[in-house]
This record gives C-alpha cells, structure tokens and sequence, in this order.
C-alpha cells in the first residue's frame, strides 16, 4: 500500500465509510495516516463510590437501587437512576436513551465509567457508558485513541481503519537527516507514526508527537524563509504620506494611543518604501487595531489605489463594514462588502464595481478570493485575526493586484521572541497599550457549587438589558459530542431562565449559514444567553454583552481564556467574566488566578508559556481550521526554536531534498503555505 493510494484501499473501508471519510477531508492512506488522535482516553481501575472526584473521568461498579426513572422534555428524553456500594450512592443520568429503561435491572450489579459532576449537592455521571467486566479491565492501563469524528463514522471505525494501514503502508520513508535526529534525540518516522496512534504509555506517546512536531516547524520555517527571500526583492506601490490622514486624525472623537501611533507610522514607512510591505500587528484584544487598519486603508485610497479587507466569518466582516463606514465614509471613500451570503445579483455588482474601481475598499470573507474577483488597482491587503488565514490564502488575495502591501493583525498574544520565529516572513508591530478609558473586566474563579449565584447575577445583567456567553468546553471527555455538550446544557438553561429570557446555542458542527444566523441574532440583541464551544473565540463583537462565564476553565490554555473574556468589555458598562474550574486542583486554581489578576494579554501569555509543561499536550484547543496538526504555539516554543535553528544550518536545495522525500507532509504543508519555491 502506498501513501497516494486511495483510502478505499484499506482494509474495511467499503463505499459509504469512503464518503464519511471524505467528509473529513480523508482521501488518500497518508491523510489517513495524519489523522491524528485529538485525544487518549487512559483507562484506570474502578474506584468505591467515595472516591470519585468531582470533573474526572472515572469508573465505579455499584447495584441499581432504584427503578429508572423516564422523563420527558420537549426537546430530550432523560434516564435517571442510583446506584449504591459500601461507600455511598451515585446518581446516573443518561439523555435521549430511553431504551435503558428496559435493560436495567434493580438489584443488578453494573460497572459504569463516565464524567464526575455534582447536581444540588449530589454526585452525579452524566452519559456514562456502561462495561462488562472482562470488557472493562481488557482496557485498563492503555491509552486508547479519540479521533475527530464526523456523522455517521464512529471511533472504533477509525482505529481499525488506521491500524490496517499502518501494517500495509510501506511507504512511510524517513525523511530527515540522522544528525539532526541525533541532535534533538528523535524518534523514528515509521515508529513516531505508530506510536502517536497506538502508544504503549504516555512516555512513548511524547516522544512520538515530538518528533512529528518538530517536522511540522522544520518545514514550515524553510518554507518561511523562502517566502521572505522572494518578498525582500519585490517592487510595490509607493504610498505617499497625505495631509487627508490628519483631516481624518482629527476627526476621531479620542485620541490615538502611543501604540496605535507608532504602529501606524511603521506601516506609513513600509508602504512608502517601494516594497512590498508585509507586516503583523499584533495587540491585544480592545488595543484599537481597527482604527490603525482604517488609517492604513485610508492611505492607499488617498494614492488612487483599492485596499481590501478580508475577515475570518460573515459577522465579523459585516461589523468591520460597518466601522469602517463610519470612520472613512464621510471623508468620501466608497466601501463595499462581499460575502458568500449575498445573493447571485448583489455578488455580480458588487464584483462589478470592484473592477470599475467605484469600490476604493472591499470588505469581505473568503469569497473575495474567487478567481473571478478582479480589482482595478489593488493597492493594500489587510487579513484579521492572520491565523484563521494560511499564507495560501493571503497569496491568493495579493495576486488580485501588482504586488500589493500585506497587512496582518492579530489579536492573539504570543510573546514576540516566539512571533518572530512563528511569523518569520513578516515584520512585526506590536500594540501593547490599552486607550485609557477602556474599563478592565472584572473577574472571578470559582468552583460549580458557584453555579446558581451566577445564573441570579446574569438575570440581573439581562434585566439591565445587557447579554450573557457561556462556553462550554469543545468536547467532552466521555467521546459526547460538542454538538451534545451545547444541546444539553442549553436545555438545562432553559429549565432554569424562563420568563421570557432568550437561550440560543452555537457549536462547531453547525452549517455556516446556521451559525452566522445564531451569532446575527446575537448581534442584534434577540436572544439573551448565547451557550457557545470557541467558535466565539474571533468573529463577534457585541458591544452590549457584559457577562461570560467559561466552564471547566481548568481546560483551557490562559491566552485562550483570554482571548474568549475579550468578547466582554467592549462597550461603556462594567463586564465581568466568571471562570468556573470543573476539578478541584490547587495547581489548576493558581493557573486560573493569573487570568483573574491580569487583563494584559502579554503578560497572561508569558505566564501560560512559563507554567506549560511537555506534559500539558493538549492545553491549547484551536477552533476552526489549525495550521498545524500537531504543533502548539506555546508548549512546543522550544520545538520552534531548534527547528528554526536546523532551518537556518541548510541551504534552500538541501531543505528542498529533504521536503521532497515525504509527499505526504510536503502536501500538508503546501496545503497551508501555498505553492513555495524553495
């Protein structure tokens, strides 16, 4: 078996597993191979009833003593019974499996495993799953692969689907030198593949992900380099500075702050230059990154030129136009927005007067990428929130014009000693001032028994008139389904805010269409509690929004928090964020504390990367598309860093061998880098 060979080729794999796998985006046996496990579930043994710890994932054998209970909700069927041993009693609940009614069986005994939570002071398993004996200690001691999933495909599917191709692919060559292997102490490739699939224990398993980690960066930094070679030698539009910029400085009802100035003025000296500008600004949530993107589109329109601003979803594009009329319209400057949800005639003007130049700015989504997309004379690219966009992606927009300026921003913070190695094509503006009058959000860390203090607080915000987010994690660790966890909790939400209060929910596997709806709703004030995994994380801005409390806070990296608490506080009242931790640690309370003391998203990021360890390997959880398969921007900083240093040991032609002797990650890697002549 070959690594291009048709997935259809694995063992098991019939016609309707292909088409769930396309789903995934799953055709060949090394998409297959790089189908990486997003999780391990490691078994333990059973523990007596009073051990099990509250946020755990832990298994119990106990007698049913009571006769299961169905209840009816218009929206769910739920199961609820007690079991009991020496030690105490546990409850079970189980959502829209009324069939179990049938099966259990009073005075039966049964071994159970699921998350530990705690209801009106009981201990309680939520979808546990339920194992024979000989089943259930089979598994104990291993740890078991998770994969992304999707309808219809199930995770033992998947691992039989993998293991088979891993015994008949032959073709998992090694691809780096061995005195690098040597250096940095490297696995492996055939034996890292297996091992980040099956591994024996967590040592094994670390040592895998390092090595295919490190051959992520080792490519991507080549790649980098290479792009930043051919950047340094291409012409541009000269940008000249024009008094207009002052008009429009003056007009802005605040003053510009010292980072938001010195900023602007390095990209006035980029665009100037004669070429090709290709910066990051990166600031912290609330820094005043619009007002500088304004300024800089601003500049390319007073020198006859188009400037284009792309957004990672319709909401986000939408609110944008909408900035950026208020602040540049009155000066004349004509802006439109294309987005993938206008219909057919809307999307032919609005290219229309792309073309004809009556457009001086385009805001828009992806769909300003479509090759039939033509500008007059595109002068300026600007991408928001740059790592929901792939260098593929912002090249694709560049080539709309003559080797326009690129301007990224970002509102993640990464400490820049590791942005200068993770955006190493690009020069670097950092905003790290906050406009004065802005009120820090106020926040607190609290455990679950904190739970109905807090839904009272939200009931007082919302009489304000003010709206609340509550995140739930992306997927729980029992296998539910992050589209379960929202449900689930929406609907309990619903139990307990009635009196007209409005609860919507939003999850990853939504369609588009539904989630722009959900958040467009949102936006517009007509619901009141938006129940959300990280999909929020960019792509919302709703000024009115006060209140956001983020459960088992304990799973989440300190700049993700950080970045999710940025959905508050944008607007003139006080905000608050409520960090709920699910297991009781000291260790996961001091990481949370940090959050709680500090709004300066720099520092939060310097303290993440100090308190992550190798261990920590799934700290950060990226929403929407990631970069990488494996690699994480904080745990793996010192991965960076030697795999940035091998970069620089080679030159480009033996880079160039080494890409070429392993199609599948030279595929992976130009999937998001964009065609590299290295």
């Amino acid at each position: 078996m070959k690594y291009n060979d048709s997935i259809r080729t694995v063992k098991g794999v019939g016609e309707k597993a292909e088409q769930r796998f396309h789903k995934l985006n799953i055709w060949e046996v090394g998409d297959l191979l790089q189908h990486y496990p997003r999780d391990y579930d490691e078994f333990r043994d059973a523990v007596p009833i009073r051990e099990l710890r509250e946020g755990e994932l832990m298994a119990v054998e106990g007698v049913l003593r009571t006769k299961p209970a169905l209840k009816n909700t218009s929206r769910m069927k739920i199961v609820t019974v007690f079991f009991e041993d020496a030690t105490g009693i546990v409850q079970a609940t189980w959502f829209n499996m009324p069939f179990l009614v049938r099966q259990l069986h009073m005075g039966t005994r049964y071994l159970l495993r699921g998350k530990v939570g705690r209801i009106n002071g009981k201990i309680v398993m939520e979808q546990p799953k339920l194992y024979s004996r000989n089943e259930f200690y089979k598994n104990v001691g291993k740890m078991l692969p998770i994969y992304p999933l999707t309808s219809g495909l199930t995770n033992t599917q998947v691992t039989k689907a993998v293991s088979n191709a891993l015994s008949e692919c032959d073709e998992l060559t090694e691809f780096l030198p061995a005195e690098i292997r040597k250096r940095h102490g490297l696995a492996g490739y055939r034996k890292a593949v297996r091992d980040i699939h099956f591994p024996a224990d967590r040592v094994q398993f670390l040592k895998a992900r390092r090595r295919l980690v490190f051959d992520e960066l080792f490519l991507y930094q080549a790649a980098l380099k290479a792009i930043r070679l051919r950047n340094n030698h291409a012409s541009a539009h000269v940008m000249e500075y024009r008094n207009e910029l002052d008009e429009f400085r003056d007009s802005l009802p605040f003053s510009l702050t010292g980072a938001q100035d010195r900023t602007f003025r390095e990209i006035a000296a980029d665009m100037a230059s004669g070429t090709v500008m290709n910066r990051l600004v990166q600031g912290d949530v609330g820094s005043g990154k619009t007002v500088v993107a304004a300024m800089s589109l601003y500049l390319a329109v007073c020198n006859g030129s188009q400037g284009a601003f792309m957004a990672p979803t319709e909401v986000l594009a939408a609110q944008h136009y909408e900035s950026l009329t208020k602040m540049l319209g009155p000066f004349g400057v004509r802006i439109g927005l294309l987005t993938g949800a206008l219909t057919p005639k809307q999307k032919r003007e609005g290219k229309r007067m792309i073309a004809s130049g009556e457009w001086d700015i385009v805001v828009g989504t992806h769909a300003i990428l479509q090759d039939n997309v033509e500008f007059r004379d595109l002068a300026l690219v600007i991408t928001d929130e740059q790592h929901r966009f792939g260098v593929r992606q912002r090249e694709k927009l560049s080539e709309k014009g003559d080797n326009p300026h690129v301007l990224a921003m970002s509102a993640t913070p990464i400490p820049r000693t590791l942005a200068l190695v993770l955006y190493g094509d690009m020069d670097l503006s950092v905003m790290d001032e906050l406009p004065a009058d802005r009120l820090p959000v106020k926040n607190c860390v609290v455990g679950t028994n904190y739970r109905p203090a807090a839904y009272r607080f939200m009931k007082e915000q919302i009489g304000f008139g003010h709206q609340v987010y509550i995140i739930c994690p992306m997927v729980e660790e029992n296998g539910e389904s992050e589209m379960e966890n929202v449900a689930i909790y929406t609907e309990r939400l619903r139990e307990i805010f009635k009196d007209g209060i409005v609860v919507d929910s939003l999850h990853g596997k939504m369609k588009p269409q539904e989630k722009n709806e959900v958040m467009s709703r949102f936006c517009r004030g007509k619901s009141d509690i938006l129940v959300s995994t990280t999909v929020i994380e960019v792509g919302i801005d709703v000024p009115n929004a006060t209140v956001i409390m983020i459960e088992n806070a304990e799973r989440f990296g300190l700049a993700q928090l950080h970045q999710l608490r940025g959905r508050v506080g944008r607007g003139d009242a006080q905000s608050y964020c409520i960090l709920v931790y699910g297991r009781e640690s000291e260790e996961g309370k001091e990481r949370l504390s940090i959050l709680a003391d500090s709004n300066d998203g720099f520092e939060i990021a310097r303290e993440d990367l100090k308190l992550r360890g190798q261990g920590d390997f799934f700290g950060v959880m990226q929403s929407g598309d990631k970069l990488f398969r494996l690699a994480d921007i904080y745990e793996d900083a010192d991965i960076f860093t030697a795999a940035h240093e091998e970069a620089c040991r080679y030159r480009f032609d033996e880079v160039s061998r080494f890409y070429a002797k392993n199609k599948g990650l030279m595929e992976r890697l130009d999937h998001y880098m964009g065609t590299v002549s290295l």
